[in-house]
């Protein structure tokens, strides 16, 4: 990332909205929203053979694997602002698994680009579905979007759920349901 770039052109927009760029509190804001952007779109520079790192095992497992409330924090492509939530994950191995932790890694690489919710959401069963070739998988996400919050209809409450469903998943409602029911659940 060109911080240089970056950096001019949030000086230009702090200055087309009004500010004074020469405000002592704004002195080294145009650095430290780079470095933001930089953190927040790190997904583009990640690559998923490297985040899986050969966590993929042989096992013959084949009942449910549910990875759930797994928090993501994203940024909207239309206006830039963040969405943020939970995504729940659900897999039926079919001779392999994957060490847990990866999945939250695989949520993170697509929530850390700019997104909208709906491909974010099948990216993630996308994945899942090409490096395991499981029996099924599932994915649901919650949202909440700040474009629908601080602006626009102004809904503080309104959360945004959309589902991406393969394989058994998909072809039988009472796995589909059994999935639903789990993430439901409370500890």
């Amino acid at each position: 990332m060109n911080y240089d770039l970056v950096e001019k052109s949030v000086l230009t927009i702090l200055s087309e909205i009004g500010e004074d760029i020469n405000r002592e509190g704004l002195k080294r804001t145009p650095h430290r929203v780079a470095k933001a952007y930089e953190f927040l779109t790190q997904g583009y520079r990640k690559n998923i053979d490297d985040v899986l790192n050969g966590a993929i095992f042989n096992e013959k497992y084949d009942e449910m694997v549910i990875v759930k409330d797994i928090d993501f924090y994203s940024m909207c492509e239309h206006h830039l602002l963040p969405f943020y939530g939970k995504v729940h994950v659900a897999y039926i191995p079919n001779g392999k698994i994957v060490g847990l932790s990866k999945i939250p890694r695989i949520v993170d690489v697509f929530a850390r680009r700019l997104q909208v919710q709906e491909r974010m959401t099948q990216e993630i069963a996308d994945t899942i579905e090409k490096y395991l070739s499981p029996k099924g998988v599932a994915v649901v996400v919650e949202g909440f979007h700040m474009c629908m919050m601080m602006r626009g209809v102004e809904k503080q409450n309104s959360i945004t759920t959309t589902s991406a469903v393969h394989g058994i998943f998909k072809s039988d409602e009472r796995t589909r349901i059994e999935f639903l029911d789990l993430i439901r659940k409370k500890i």
